[in-house]
């Protein structure tokens, strides 16, 4: 099943959390905080959005920093992903 997202809206998938910290200190479940970093599964095409034009600016494959907490979570054959606006993606890292 796949998901196709409307107007200015991405699906992304989380990329795992750290388990270790730098100085090799293993965190416990509860201690990890929610990822930011994710990678785009899907994009919506943009186009009239609250009477103004919205351009994507994010592919397929792009991996993006997103704002903490933001979109709305979905598990869909076992895999967990985040539908957010383009507006709460903070920033794509190459």
């Amino acid at each position: 099943m796949n998901i196709k997202p409307l107007a200015d809206r991405v699906v992304l998938k989380s990329v795992e959390p750290e388990e270790t910290t730098k100085s090799g200190i293993i965190l416990a479940a509860a201690a990890q905080e929610k990822p930011q970093m994710a990678e785009v599964v899907a994009v919506g095409p943009g186009g009239i959005v609250d009477g103004k034009e919205v351009k994507m600016y994010v592919n397929v494959g792009d991996k993006v920093i997103t704002s903490k907490y933001s979109g709305t979570e979905v598990k869909l054959d076992g895999c967990e992903y985040s539908i957010v606006r383009q507006s709460d993606i903070l920033a794509i890292v190459e």
